[in-house]
């Protein structure tokens, strides 16, 4: 791994009152306890450290807190979240679902009836780490997706969200 120390947004985090330092990182995954975990390993020196402890700290939750982190995105091809979601993290939910932005209709209309699918099947919104994504590719792995039985879908949901945490941190230590 690259590991860059030095953040600025890292040092100063590492001295922030333990409350405000809890709010600020949470846009990162959305689960208030994995912020609260990670702001409890302060401080971190580097950005190797920071995505092991995520790592860390994302792999011991249960099923609950990763659903509180689903629940912060937007579905795939949608800008809002729920009442949950800060303005930074539906600002990196944009950014990161570009390439389903620029879809053509009848790919928009095929995702948002494969998202009611899912979510009837699993009781939760579709994650994916979509960046880099084009919506045809996101409409193929969530139809894969589908297959998948609940306890199957949950982990991959959670790599998934861990995946798109590592991005976000990595967005919020290097702005």
């Amino acid at each position: 791994m690259n590991d860059r120390p030095g953040s600025e947004t890292l040092n100063r985090w590492n001295n922030l009152p333990f409350e405000v330092a809890e709010k600020e990182i949470l846009p990162c995954c959305g689960s208030k306890v994995w912020a609260r975990g990670v702001t409890g390993r302060r401080p971190l020196s580097s950005e190797s450290e920071l995505l092991a402890a995520s790592d860390e700290i994302w792999n011991r939750l249960g099923e609950s807190d990763w659903t509180e982190a689903f629940r912060s995105h937007p579905r795939i091809g949608e800008s809002t979240a729920a009442d949950s979601a800060t303005i930074r993290s539906t600002k990196w939910s944009a950014q990161e679902q570009q390439g389903v932005a620029a879809a053509d209709g009848d790919v928009k209309i095929a995702l948002a009836e494969a998202n009611r699918k899912y979510e009837r099947r699993f009781e939760r919104i579709f994650i994916v780490c979509a960046t880099g994504k084009t919506a045809p590719e996101i409409l193929q792995i969530i139809q894969r997706r589908m297959q998948n039985d609940k306890n199957t879908e949950l982990r991959e949901a959670a790599e998934q969200q861990r995946q798109i945490t590592h991005l976000r941190l990595r967005k919020w230590l290097w702005p």
